[in-house]
């Protein structure tokens, strides 16, 4: 008996295609987007905004100063460093610093600055003082 190199394979069962058609579709839709990412991704360097549209708040003696850091550039920022100054007569008087790890393209972080001292006594800055790029 000899065997013949004809054998047909077995045909693929309904399941089986429609997992492979599922499968291929995932596929290339990732691919898709990750392409659509590349190319529609801005190309500038991170562009750092600190703002505070929450009031203040004091609480047992404390002054709560909440704010809101946004990276509205194109690319992602590590170890952003975000400074609080109370100024009174041009002196700063009392300062807080806060570090964000991580900030992507369009990411927004919130925190909170803590100071002991009357803020209306004075000029109050919140601002972004460096980064670094991955």
């Amino acid at each position: 008996m000899t065997e013949s190199n004809n054998e047909q394979q077995p045909k693929r069962t309904l399941a089986e295609g429609v997992t492979f058609a599922i499968a291929c579709f995932i596929l290339f839709t990732l691919t898709g987007l990750v392409l659509y990412n590349w190319l529609a991704k801005k190309q500038e360097p991170p562009i750092i905004s600190v703002t505070r549209n929450t009031p203040i708040r004091e609480t047992q003696g404390q002054f709560y100063v909440p704010f809101t850091v946004t990276n509205t550039g194109g690319e992602t920022a590590e170890s952003v460093q975000i400074i609080a100054e109370l100024r009174v007569n041009g002196e700063v008087v009392e300062s807080g610093e806060q570090q964000i790890d991580f900030l992507s393209s369009g990411e927004t972080e919130e925190g909170a600055f803590i100071f002991s001292r009357d803020l209306s006594q004075g000029e109050l800055i919140v601002r972004a003082s460096s980064y670094q790029l991955p």
